[in-house]
């Protein structure tokens, strides 16, 4: 089954052309859920990640993109190489194959943010001051490039 990210922000609904052209900074930001496993270990199913519409995209980013077959599905892997026509994108699960190695180079026009923050949601409930702390503590990360994913690929 595909990766499936469920986006809320720029990019949806009615005149979501029209508001992404217009405003501040501020308006090209917004969240997707992830519900599958092929960016595991970095991203786990329930994650949240806050994402920059069109921002600059550089080997090693994770980035959320359309499906080059099914363009009504949204999926996030990580731009691994810029070539011709597009860009090479693969999940970081190597047990998933549902990126560039199926489908190809996925071209400029379907990629559409890319990820900054990824916040994971509680498991369950947090009754101390601490355990809240700490969850906000693991919680909230980064979305960093791999530098080399070639060399992590090798390590395994």
């Amino acid at each position: 089954m595909p990766e499936q990210v469920h986006e809320r922000g720029p990019g949806q609904g009615e005149g979501a052309e029209e508001r992404q052209g217009r405003g501040g900074p501020l308006r090209a930001f917004g969240l997707a859920e992830v519900y599958n496993p092929s960016m595991v270990p970095t991203l786990q199913p329930g994650d949240q990640l806050v994402v920059q519409y069109g921002a600059a995209v550089r080997p090693g980013a994770v980035v959320v993109l359309r499906h080059p077959f099914r363009q009504d599905l949204l999926i996030v892997k990580r731009a691994v190489q810029r070539r011709d026509g597009g860009w090479w994108v693969q999940g970081d699960n190597p047990f998933v194959e549902n990126d560039s190695r199926e489908f190809g180079v996925v071209p400029d026009e379907l990629v559409l943010a890319r990820a900054w923050v990824r916040v994971r949601p509680p498991r369950g409930v947090q009754r101390s001051v601490a355990g809240v702390l700490s969850w906000a503590v693991s919680a909230v990360r980064p979305v960093r490039a791999e530098r080399s994913l070639s060399s992590r690929l090798r390590a395994r």
